[in-house]
């Protein structure tokens, strides 16, 4: 099976979170950072209460017009960021809360937008998801029919 569509990880990867994701969120980049990735960090930048569509957009945006290799945000249940996230036609967000998840959402969706939810995840289990988003192409085939009628136009 031809496989395509890797990320092209010279580009910063685009990171945001609200309040409930900030520790992930810094402990994620400290992550990709290690890997050698730069990062874009589109906040917050604290644990103050903070409204997450302020920092699903310009993550979001980031993604859309090719100024990051991908996104990765970060909420208490990954819900509100997601749903933020694919209001932008060009953007195909997955909630995942495991490799497999990441898998799929990489190979089967071509997703560019990992969602992680803080309260249901251990860290350690973000970044190999993280690993995974990264390192999983998309098929393409049967797949890219179904992607290419998710938008709305």
């Amino acid at each position: 099976m031809q496989q395509h569509n890797t990320f092209d990880t010279a580009l910063p990867v685009a990171i945001g979170s609200d309040h409930a994701g900030f520790e992930y969120k810094e402990e994620v980049i400290s992550y990709l950072e290690a890997k050698g990735l730069s990062v874009k960090d589109f906040g917050t930048h604290s644990k103050d209460s903070v409204d997450y569509p302020d920092y699903a957009h310009p993550v979001s945006t980031a993604v859309e017009r090719g100024q990051a290799a991908f996104g990765i945000l970060i909420c208490g249940s990954a819900n509100g960021v997601a749903i933020t996230a694919n209001k932008h036609q060009g953007i195909r967000a997955a909630i995942c809360w495991g490799e497999e998840l990441a898998r799929l959402a990489r190979s089967h969706n071509n997703a560019n937008v990992l969602c992680i939810p803080a309260r249901f995840v251990d860290v350690a289990v973000a970044n190999q998801m993280v690993d995974v988003f990264i390192d999983t192409p998309f098929e393409g085939g049967r797949h890219q029919n179904r992607v290419s009628k998710m938008a709305c136009l």
